[in-house]
């Protein structure tokens, strides 16, 4: 069974948005349509199924980096602000969409309060875990040695005969301007 290390990241989140939009807890508040997600950003997010996608990113940060909390997870999230002229400097993301994305995760059952020695913050349950490492198999395709090695060789092999016609191609240029060029010498 695949897991979130197996596939590409992005195609994970994707997948995992998906998957959240069918839990009644997770939607997004009324004022998400005018927010921007950190001061760093100057406008609000462009697609409108944004609020999931943040959720499932942060579900799968919680899951990598647990127990962690809002503060953390605004750094995570944050980025460089154009200030002009002025050098850029690192925003934090914003800590209200954390905390109720946060706030949603746990409402469904993905993700719950938790201590660990000095460190406190979330942690993801086994049905998160489950949530996630299913949108992972969905996406896993496992990757053969046979299906690596051919489009290798065969494309090494493309490259060898455009590089030997390529060199045939020059050496026949080359041969044609030196003789003019040693006539233009001779008179």
């Amino acid at each position: 069974m695949a897991t979130i290390y197996d596939v590409p990241v992005n195609d994970l989140i994707e997948e995992v948005a998906k998957e959240l939009k069918q839990v009644n807890e997770i939607k997004p508040p009324s004022w998400s349509i005018y927010v921007k997600t950190g001061t760093h950003k100057e406008r609000p997010p462009k697609r409108e199924d944004w609020w999931y996608v943040r959720c499932a990113a942060v579900l799968r940060k919680v899951r990598l980096l647990g127990p962690i909390g809002t503060s953390k997870l605004r750094t995570k999230f944050g980025g460089k602000k154009n200030r002009g002229h002025k050098p850029e400097e690192f925003r934090k993301a914003s800590g209200n969409i954390i905390r109720k994305v946060l706030q949603q995760l746990e409402a469904a059952g993905l993700v719950k309060k938790t201590e660990k020695g000095v460190h406190k913050g979330r942690i993801i349950t086994s049905k998160g875990m489950s949530l996630m490492d299913k949108a992972a198999s969905q996406l896993y395709k496992p990757r053969g040695k046979a299906n690596k090695a051919k489009p290798k060789e065969e494309a090494v092999k493309s490259e060898e005969t455009t590089t030997k016609e390529e060199n045939k191609v020059a050496k026949t240029a080359a041969s044609e301007t030196k003789p003019e060029a040693s006539e233009a010498k001779k008179e």
